[in-house]
């Protein structure tokens, strides 16, 4: 990354000549440019490299800037970020939702900006502050965003975009607030590397922040992970699929189940034949029945005959009605051969989306749309997803919930012995179930934990401790895919420090932007065309 020269003046350059930010319309380009890198860095580009390059671009952009200039381009890197990547969400939702979610969360992008201008004085006066300044600007906005509103939003986290690199390791370590904090890092180590003139006195530091940018992203390479090394299960999932993608996938219920059913019926073929191991579970997944099959003989029939044929508990992703009209749960649902379902082991969703499994502040909403109250009302549950198969103990999240960091950590320090993820992206595209999918990854990485993804449409797969992928399957196909799973393992650091390194760095972050107020006080910053100017009128 070069940047152009008149930004290059050292800070102290000149002693009547304040230091300037970039000029306005480079500042504008950068921030496209960050959007860019950091879109491109998340599935389905999967160009890990470029989240650091997209966050040092911001970094450049909003240094030395006024705050609402700060503010401002920071939310549009976070437009050119949020609103491609978030594309799927219109497919389902129409444009207005598509439109308020990915502006919502290019807010607090916006933030980050905001928090980088207003932290400019500190990095004018120690530049090796930066690595650390931007890590901890970028972890503290996505605790926010994962948070705010209505429970928070954490798609497109750093985190989420480092599948292949070496930074994933540190999930096991610190989770993904860790992985966020070094990838941001390593983008604050780069700018601080481009933001100055070169010469004999400079090229010492220079190596210095090129090394501290190679060690953040190489380093974790060689730390060590812990994996599973006990007992094995064998695990079928089914990917059904659905006789068309959209919305009206819910209108021919009953031939998804039928798809699902079926599935599991030749897998018990295979294995009667000896074509196929005999799994000691198999899972569906969300919405495979969405026929309540609690309140459905039908539905219930097909699936206990499915059971009975594959001689192993299924766990179903169902809907369960209530005795209010309109009130459902989103469920996962222990079925066993020859007994039938197990109220014991069922998993009631805990996180329903807003605005798409129930409507809050409905009567507000129906001023703007008349649409609001065809989403009905999906109620949390109150315990963790442990279900206890017998063949082995799964972490049951279900959809979205598993970019939530505590609702993941919750089934694994209640006695997961494997993850599993069961999700619906029939509504949505192939890019929204590998972004999920790279969700689970690093989940697999923070908590020790073979992990599966099963969707009705796909993409569906099995993921190790170390975060590899193994028989993923296509987008819009049935498939129905065998694998042995290793159980258990020690806890890792990650588990067992849960959501204190993150408490840390937020506190860390406040300590910031609380210490910069002398300096901002005695001097002030810079606008766009070079002039000093007051932050305190």
């Amino acid at each position: 990354m070069t940047l152009p020269p008149p930004a290059l003046a050292d800070p102290g350059a000149g002693a009547d000549r304040p230091p300037r930010p970039l000029r306005l319309p480079v500042a504008v380009a950068l921030a496209v440019a960050a959007g860019a890198a950091l879109l491109l860095a998340l599935p389905p580009y999967d160009l890990w490299w470029l989240s650091p390059v997209g966050v040092a671009l911001l970094a450049a952009a909003v240094h030395r800037r006024r705050l609402r200039a700060g503010f401002g381009l920071g939310v549009l890197a976070g437009v050119v970020l949020f609103f491609p990547m978030l594309e799927w969400t219109r497919i389902a939702a129409g444009w207005l939702p598509w439109t308020l979610l990915a502006g919502l969360q290019a807010l607090y992008v916006g933030l980050a900006g905001l928090a980088g201008s207003w932290l400019s004085p500190l990095v004018d006066r120690w530049r090796a502050l930066w690595p650390l300044l931007a890590g901890l600007i970028w972890t503290t906005s996505e605790f926010l965003r994962d948070r705010t509103p209505f429970g928070g939003f954490p798609w497109g986290r750093l985190a989420f975009s480092q599948g292949d690199a070496p930074t994933l390791r540190l999930a096991a370590y610190g989770g993904a607030p860790l992985v966020t904090f070094a990838v941001a890092a390593a983008g604050g180590a780069l700018v601080a590397l481009a933001w100055r003139r070169w010469s004999p006195r400079t090229l010492l530091p220079a190596v210095g922040f090129a090394a501290v940018t190679g060690l953040l992203l190489a380093a974790p390479a060689a730390l060590p992970l812990t994996v599973p090394g006990g007992d094995a299960t064998t695990v079928a999932i089914v990917q059904g699929n659905v006789p068309r993608l959209g919305l009206d996938f819910n209108a021919q219920r009953r031939a998804v189940l039928d798809n699902h059913v079926n599935a599991t019926r030749a897998l018990a073929s295979e294995v009667a034949a000896g074509r196929q191991k005999q799994p000691g579970l198999v899972v569906w997944p969300e919405n495979s029945s969405d026929i309540d099959p609690l309140q459905n003989a039908d539905a219930a029939a097909l699936i206990q005959s499915a059971a009975d044929a594959i001689k192993a508990p299924i766990l179903v992703g169902t809907l369960q009605r209530t005795e209010v009209p309109g009130d459902i749960y989103n469920v996962g649902i222990l079925w066993r051969p020859g007994t039938g379902p197990d109220h014991a082991q069922q998993y009631e969703k805990r996180h329903p989306v807003p605005f798409a499994e129930y409507m809050p502040l409905r009567s507000v909403a129906r001023l703007v749309s008349d649409k609001v109250d065809l989403v009905r009302n999906m109620l949390g549950g109150d315990e963790p997803g442990v279900v206890d198969t017998g063949a082995a103990v799964l972490g049951d999240v279900i959809c979205f919930e598993v970019a939530y960091d505590g609702i993941v950590r919750d089934v694994v320090t209640g006695g997961a012995q494997i993850l599993a993820v069961q999700t619906n992206n029939a509504t949505f595209n192939e890019a929204e179930a590998r972004q999920q999918l790279a969700m689970v990854r690093l989940r697999a990485v923070e908590h020790g934990r073979e992990a599966l993804m099963v969707s009705t449409v796909g993409v569906s797969g099995f993921v190790d401790a170390k975060g590899g992928v193994h028989d993923s399957t296509g987008f819009n196909t049935a498939a129905v895919v065998v694998r042995d799973m290793n159980l258990d393992g020690p806890r890792t650091l990650a588990t067992r420090s849960g959501a204190r390194p993150e408490t840390v760095i937020v506190f860390g972050t406040v300590v910031a932007l609380v210490g910069v107020l002398p300096l901002r006080r005695r001097r002030g910053t810079i606008n766009s065309d070079g002039v000093q100017v007051s932050e305190e009128r």
